[in-house]
């Protein structure tokens, strides 16, 4: 139990006021609420208790726990020390054998956690791989979620099996929601998880109690419930048929569409054009590479330079002929053309999320053709 509340104890961290604030409205951003339920985040941040955490690791790369370490909105300190009580994961804690199982066994019998699932589970062999202890992944991942109060499926791998599970499969691996049925299962997909959504997903189950509006994949709908392509910045190319053909000729040097090359936008549902990588520094297609769809069901099995089969989402009479282009499109209008296509959740949460995640000095600083009045 935390003696003093979350505010004041990143105020004593040297956080102000001010950015304890700005970190809520930002939270309130990024899960599309209106900014004023940023008070009602900063309330629930308030409160002396602490969140028990079991994270827990299977077939995996810890790709994940390696994004949230390299988070800085909340610093990875903050969110352990300050809002969770991370009682047992891998790849951070400081025990090691019985010490660590014998705290991990101390807070299921406790109850009231919060479990994070990171990797695949396997399934052959009779529960040979990834045994533990003489205890199959199956048998762990039951007996860990046996007291949770929510489950937490963080990767693509523990959403929906992943690249382990990618023909032929030979560990017969399966995602967390095959074996979890009694309990709330939130899959946060990604290849891996950015990091701000699963601050914005435990921030939202601290305020309000419960897990966010999920779709029919179990994933939150702040977080996919628009497709990438609705906000690309390079949706007014695809619409104009402008299209990178070969890596590094005039279109793709020109920042045009990506999808010849084998984005996947189109069939993408993620927030990334909103809230990028590496605090928002970057994300695939900005870094000029095609979406794979990592945060889609086997995603590896549509391999990633194939063309999406793009009438399988839409009809054609949704999307520009994809051709050679008849006319050019610069990069600041296909950004604008871009971020009117997106569709109200998606838009409202980019244009939220960006905003406010500008430095002070950024927010100040006007436009160079502005004039004062």
């Amino acid at each position: 139990m935390l003696e003093i509340n979350v505010q004041e104890a990143v105020m004593k961290q040297g956080i102000s006021r001010r950015d304890f604030l700005k970190f809520c409205s930002m939270m309130a951003g990024v899960l599309a609420m209106p900014r004023g339920y940023a008070e009602r985040i900063a309330s629930a941040l308030a409160t002396p208790k602490r969140t028990p955490v079991i994270w827990i690791e299977f077939q995996d790369c810890a790709g994940n726990s390696e994004a949230l370490l390299r988070s800085s909105r909340p610093t990875v300190s903050e969110l352990i020390l300050n809002v969770l009580s991370v009682d047992y994961n891998e790849t951070i804690m400081a025990a090691a054998g019985e010490q660590a199982e014998e705290a991990k066994q101390a807070s299921i019998d406790a109850g009231g956690y919060i479990l994070v699932v990171e990797g695949s589970i396997p399934t052959g062999e009779e529960g040979a791989y990834c045994c533990i202890a003489g205890k199959s992944a199956i048998q762990l991942l039951e007996e860990a979620a046996s007291n949770a109060v929510a489950v937490i499926a963080i990767g693509s791998c523990a959403a929906f099996g992943g690249i382990p599970m990618a023909s032929p499969n030979p560990t017969g691996a399966a995602p967390v929601s095959n074996f979890i049925k009694d309990k709330p299962v939130i899959n946060l997909p990604g290849c891996p998880v950015n990091p701000v959504n699963l601050s914005a997903t435990i921030v939202h189950f601290l305020t309000f109690g419960e897990l966010p509006a999920m779709d029919d994949l179990h994933r939150p709908l702040f977080a996919y419930g628009a497709r990438i392509h609705d906000n690309c910045p390079r949706r007014g190319h695809f619409d104009a048929g402008e299209f990178t053909v070969t890596w590094g000729d005039d279109g793709h040097r020109q920042g045009w569409c990506l999808y010849k090359m084998g984005c996947k936008g189109p069939i993408t549902k993620h927030n990334c054009p909103a809230v990028g990588y590496n605090d928002n520094t970057s994300w695939p297609i900005k870094s000029g590479h095609g979406c794979i769809a990592c945060s889609e069901p086997n995603f590896w099995e549509l391999g990633a330079y194939n063309q999406a089969d793009l009438q399988r989402y839409a009809p054609p009479a949704t999307y520009a002929p994809v051709q050679l282009p008849t006319q050019k499109i610069d990069p600041a209008s296909a950004g604008i053309i871009g971020g009117v296509a997106g569709v109200a959740i998606g838009a409202a949460s980019v244009a939220a999320y960006k905003a406010l995640s500008k430095s002070d000095e950024e927010a100040q600083t006007p436009p160079a053709n502005s004039t004062k009045k």
